[in-house]
């Protein structure tokens, strides 16, 4: 038996071992014989040790990369261990993605390390360029080996279900057998990948990518141009603009990395990508800057969350990343170089930061029910926008803030607090008072239609009145509150006038939905679209919106008709 054939063994039996490992522990755990912080404990360690072994022990050999990721396991457990600790209970960690993400930086990105301190240094950046992205692509290989050969297994066992032979599902219908098939399959499939380290090399790979790095600066070029133009409301809007830029920013660091490789002779020499990876630097810290911007407008209107804390830390990295880029650019001659080992401090800066998030250092989630606790204490936050579910997803912290508050609410004067901690809805003569607020705020076409947009709003719920509030007391760069009830005959099967409500939630948002009341009065909402089926986009919808302020549209036959009668004819849907 040759060498090879014993190193693909040795790596399928290690990960059959694994599967059959995180088998023992869910077992362990369904049982009863472990609790759930030492389940939650144990099934990072698994995970971790054999995940590190099939990542190392390509090029370290098996008894090498076995102590090295013994070594990792160890610290990616022991910290995912305190931060259960925040928990009241532990599987409550995984409440968020946030411990995930940073457990998994924690398990993977020393790997690279690792491998490159086992030959010349650790801070041999040749060898972690190169060992970071083999170990990428032998996994994302493994992966699809791996899913390849369960293809092949379903599709024998339905072909001998034919013939009444169910042997291969009645083995698999034992927990433990597809867990150990896994891994002793990607085991194999990472020895076999390592083997054709020539053929599968990830040069080819690279290669490809330093193509995208003209298109991402262009794209970036243009957002920063228009930006001005199209006015800042989009980016501070929410949420989701700062997860883009950022996923932008993070792009933008990849392609630069692969553009300059592992030394000056490797990198790119086209003279239009290298100008576009020079361009791509400075641009960086520009857009990480505007994401930090945005997340922290959001944190001054609404308060830290532990989800906010996650992206503002993502952000200050991305600006760390940007302004080395940026600085190294400028400062002429050798920038490649100092990009290079700016990546070695940045990656170990990045796994720093993910270790401190898993450890009392850097809770989140008492930085966030401090912060919610003391906007509300000072006024900042209405009972009416005082989230205590998110208090409750929030651990220890979360329910020390809420006993702050439940002590308050038994205090003379602070019933509405009580009601709202206990979840009590408002009664109906606060729902009325609503709509009669909501009435005076929300402008209706035609003008005169007022009665039937009071009739839908005091038939709407609570919750829906305040959302609809929230927004319409949001004004228009026009003056003019962001939503409107447009009126008409829209569904002339059905009694009296429907309505199709604008909201414009964001610049780049806008809601338009359909209401009408049913047979018991209450309020339907319903989506709408354009009468060829097409979706309207956000820069249509708010158009739309500012033209019926200004005027009522007109009202016009929709052009469909259907086989059969009434409720049971077929329509094409546009």
């Amino acid at each position: 038996m040759t060498s090879q054939i014993v190193a693909r063994l040795q790596l399928a039996l290690a990960g059959a071992l694994g599967g059959a490992a995180l088998w023992a522990v869910i077992e362990a755990s369904d049982r009863g014989w472990l609790g759930d912080y030492p389940s939650i404990v144990a099934a990072s360690f698994v995970l971790t040790f054999f995940v590190g072994l099939l990542a190392m022990a390509g090029p370290l050999g098996l008894l090498r990369s076995a102590i090295r990721a013994l070594a990792l396991a160890l610290a990616a457990a022991a910290l995912l261990a305190l931060t259960a600790l925040r928990y009241a209970e532990a599987n409550d960690v995984l409440n968020t993605p946030m411990p995930v993400l940073a457990g998994f930086v924690v398990a993977t990105l020393p790997i690279p390390f690792l491998i490159a301190m086992a030959g010349s240094s650790w801070r041999d950046y040749p060898a972690l360029f190169m060992e970071a992205w083999s170990v990428v692509l032998r996994y994302a290989a493994a992966a699809a080996f791996t899913g390849l050969v369960w293809l092949v297994i379903y599709l024998s066992d339905e072909i001998l279900q034919i013939v009444g032979i169910d042997v291969i599902g009645r083995l698999l219908r034992h927990e433990i057998v597809p867990l150990m098939l896994t891994g002793g399959v990607m085991g194999l499939g990472m020895a076999v990948i390592y083997d054709l380290a020539e053929l599968l090399s990830p040069y080819v790979v690279l290669r490809v990518f330093r193509l995208f790095v003209p298109v991402v600066l262009a794209v970036m070029a243009v957002f920063l141009i228009a930006l001005p133009f199209r006015g800042l409301d989009g980016l501070v809007s929410g949420f989701s603009p700062a997860m883009l830029l950022l996923t932008m920013v993070a792009g933008g660091i990849a392609l630069v990395s692969v553009a300059i490789d592992q030394t000056d002779a490797e990198a790119t020499q086209s003279p239009i990508i290298l100008r576009s990876t020079k361009g791509l630097a400075v641009v960086l810290p520009i857009i990480a800057a505007l994401a930090l911007w945005a997340i922290w407008l959001r944190v001054g209107d609404y308060g830290w969350t532990p989800e906010r804390v996650f992206i503002a830390l993502l952000a200050t990295v991305g600006l760390g990343y940007g302004l080395v880029y940026a600085v190294s650019v400028l400062r002429g001659a050798g920038w490649m170089e100092r990009i290079r080992q700016g990546n070695i401090k940045l990656a170990l800066v990045g796994i720093v930061l993910a270790a401190l998030w898993l450890t009392p250092l850097l809770n989140a989630e008492r930085i966030s029910a401090q912060n919610q606790l003391q906007r509300f204490l000072d006024g900042r936050t209405e009972i009416a926008d005082l989230d205590s579910f998110a208090f409750q997803q929030w651990g220890k912290p979360g329910a020390a803030a809420l006993a702050v508050l439940e002590v308050r609410a038994q205090q003379p004067g602070q019933e509405a607090l009580a009601d709202r901690l206990n979840g009590v809805r408002p009664d109906t003569s606060d729902q009325a008072s609503l709509a009669a607020e909501l009435a005076a705020l929300m402008p209706v076409q035609p003008a005169t239609a007022t009665a039937t947009r009071d009739l839908l709003l005091q038939a709407s719920e609570i919750y829906q009145l305040e959302d609809w509030q929230r927004v319409c007391k949001t004004a228009l760069e026009n003056g003019k509150p962001a939503c409107l009830m447009v009126v008409a005959d829209l569904m002339p099967t059905l009694p009296g006038e429907e309505a199709m409500l604008f909201l414009e939630r964001t610049p780049d948002y806008i809601e338009i939905a359909g209401l009408y009341l049913d047979d018991f009065g209450a309020v339907r909402y319903r989506s709408t679209s354009r009468t060829d089926g097409r979706l309207i986009d956000a820069t249509e919808a708010a158009a739309l919106l500012r033209a019926y302020q200004e005027a009522p549209p007109p009202l016009a036959p929709s052009r469909l008709n259907q086989l059969g009668t009434d409720d049971a004819g077929l329509i094409i849907v546009p």
